[in-house]
Parts: structure tokens; sequence; C-alpha cells
């Protein structure tokens, strides 16, 4: 038996901060193991995950872009609430067993910021989007508005999660924002190596409330770079804002304790932050 390692892949994945939380938290808790960063191409998901299988050092993988949802159909079975979507693998007894810690991140970074059936507009309705909906849902929001280029993926997204709401193009952003308390960038949008947020969406931001004591919110799960044109757009108009690395750190942890079976102090969760800024 070698080093324990877990590793995150994906295609990109170059940008991934994930080696520096997990290598932070190891080496801080005393933990022999390592966390890795690999490349897997959208044609090489099934045979990596069947090297894997044979290798008993390995304790499982994160997964990013665009593995969340097309790594389904390889699992041995999942504990990610149905949401149709993957982002942590675990090799147990029973097989390769699919997680979404995705949820605990997301709850990190809006649960201060819910109110009773307030409406949200998601932002993307891909495998990131899909823990939303959960992660919100014990604050009774249940209403929902979706902006994505395929509206008919936006409408099955909305079926698939059992919510109620509707669904918007980009040209369209302002309407959806109109009577929201919050946003939620799920999509890759303003991500170092894609398109940036449409102007549509960031003129939008007006719409959200900025009266005290009931700001608006915005959360981009993006985290590189760290300061998006959707944040800055926020926080110029005076609104809440979270950033990428909240979700990071949060949905991280969940993921450290199922690798390597402890749980992360809550005083490791802010001391790795400054790791992570660029």
């Amino acid at each position: 038996m070698g080093v324990p390692y877990a590793e995150v892949i994906g295609d990109p994945i170059e940008h991934s901060k994930s080696p520096l939380i997990h290598k932070f938290w190891l080496e801080t808790l005393g933990l022999k193991g390592e966390y890795r960063r690999t490349r897997v191409a959208p044609g090489e998901l099934s045979a990596f995950l069947e090297a894997r299988r044979r290798d008993p050092d390995w304790r499982g993988c994160s997964l990013t872009m665009p593995h969340k949802e097309s790594v389904i159909p390889l699992l041995d079975g999942r504990k990610d609430y149905d949401l149709g979507a993957v982002n942590c693998i675990v090799p147990t007894s029973a097989g390769l067993i699919g997680h979404n810690t995705d949820l605990v991140g997301v709850d990190a970074a809006v649960g201060t910021q819910l109110r009773f059936d307030d409406p949200i507009c998601i932002i993307g309705a891909g495998g990131a989007a899909s823990a939303v909906p959960l992660a919100v849902d014990w604050s009774c929001v249940f209403t929902f508005h979706v902006i994505v280029r395929d509206q008919e993926k936006g409408r099955a997204f909305l079926k698939r999660m059992g919510m109620a709401g509707d669904v918007f193009g980009f040209d369209r952003a302002a309407e959806a924002m109109r009577g929201v308390q919050g946003v939620v960038n799920a999509s890759p949008l303003g991500m170092a190596g894609f398109p940036d947020m449409p102007d549509t969406v960031l003129d939008a931001l007006t719409e959200l409330p900025r009266q005290r004591l009931r700001e608006g919110w915005v959360v981009d799960m993006v985290y590189s770079p760290l300061q998006t044109r959707l944040l800055q757009r926020a926080q110029a108009l005076g609104l809440l804002t979270e950033d990428g690395l909240t979700v990071l750190i949060g949905q991280a942890a969940a993921a450290f304790k199922l690798f390597f079976g402890k749980a992360v102090p809550s005083e490791h969760l802010d001391a790795v932050r400054p790791l992570l800024v660029e």
C-alpha cells in the first residue's frame, strides 16, 4: 500500500484550487495523504474510473465541468438526493458512490441571507445549479427564476427539480430578476477562459431590492477570478455578495471528510482562505 490520495478531475482543470485546500488540511491535521489535480477529457471518463477502481490507494475524487452529470451512469450508487448531478465520488465495498457536496457549499454562501418564501434567480441549469434548490429548501424558498441560453434545458431543469418558476433568456434578465431577493450564478460565465457575464445580466441587478435591512444579494460560484464582473457590479450597487471561495471551501470540507475520514474544524475553514486569494 502506498500513500492514500484523492483528486479533482475535469476539463479544463488547471484553474482548480482544490489541491491547495486539501493539502493545507492534510498537513494541518497531520494526516497521511495527497490530493491531486487530474485532467480527464469527456471521452476518457469511463476508462479513468475503471482504472481507479483497481487502485487500493485511491480514496475518491471531486468532479468539476464537464463530468457532474455524465458520470452518473458509470456509478454503482448515489447519495446525492437525486439532484441529477454528482460532484464527489467515493469507493466503497458497494462500488463507486456519488455524492453532491455542493449543497454544503451553497448553504454556506446563501444560508444567512435567505428569507421565507422569497424567490431566487439562478443563472445556469447544469450540474452546479442542481444544488441550489435543495440547499435553500430549509428556508421555504420554493420559487426560482432561471436564466439560461437553452430554454428547453431550463424547463427540463425546473421539472426535474420539482420547482415552481419561470425560464428566461439572457435578453430578459431584467424580467427574471424583478421581484426576487437574490441571484446565484451557477454557470461558468465570468470564469477565466469562458465568456463574460452578459451586460444584460449586470444591468438587471438594479432590479434587486436595495432598501436597508432588506438588501438583495448575489452569490457567484465562480472563483477564478475571485472578483467577477457580476460581483463587482453588485457591490457597486450596494448589494450583499458572496464569492465562489465560500462555496468552494464549504463543499471541499464535506468532500474531505468523505475522502479522509476526518471532519475539518471550523477554524481551519477560515484559515485556508488566504491561501486561495489571487
